[in-house]
């Protein structure tokens, strides 16, 4: 298994959630990339989100966001703390 783009939209998608409140949604407007509408829709298709340009998530969906959101700190931390040159 490995990340396509398609996967990685998604889950550029889910990192715009807020975690830290549960009643604040997402809009993916029609002017954003062609990529991000459709990873929307797709994470719509996957039940993760209650509409199809974002809205909120459901509770899959806050789970796979929190999770994303995770793997973004994780690998931000470990890309900062790289010696030079590595």
């Amino acid at each position: 298994m490995s990340f396509t783009p398609d996967l990685i939209a998604e889950l550029e998608v889910l990192a715009l959630f807020n975690l830290d409140n549960h009643q604040e949604g997402i809009k993916v407007h029609t002017t954003a990339s062609p990529e991000l509408v459709a990873a929307a829709r797709r994470l719509y298709e996957k039940e993760l989100t209650d509409q199809p340009d974002g809205g909120y998530l459901t509770s899959l969906g806050q789970d796979a966001a929190e999770q994303a959101q995770k793997l973004l700190i994780i690998l931000n931390v470990a890309e900062r703390s790289e010696p030079a040159g590595a």
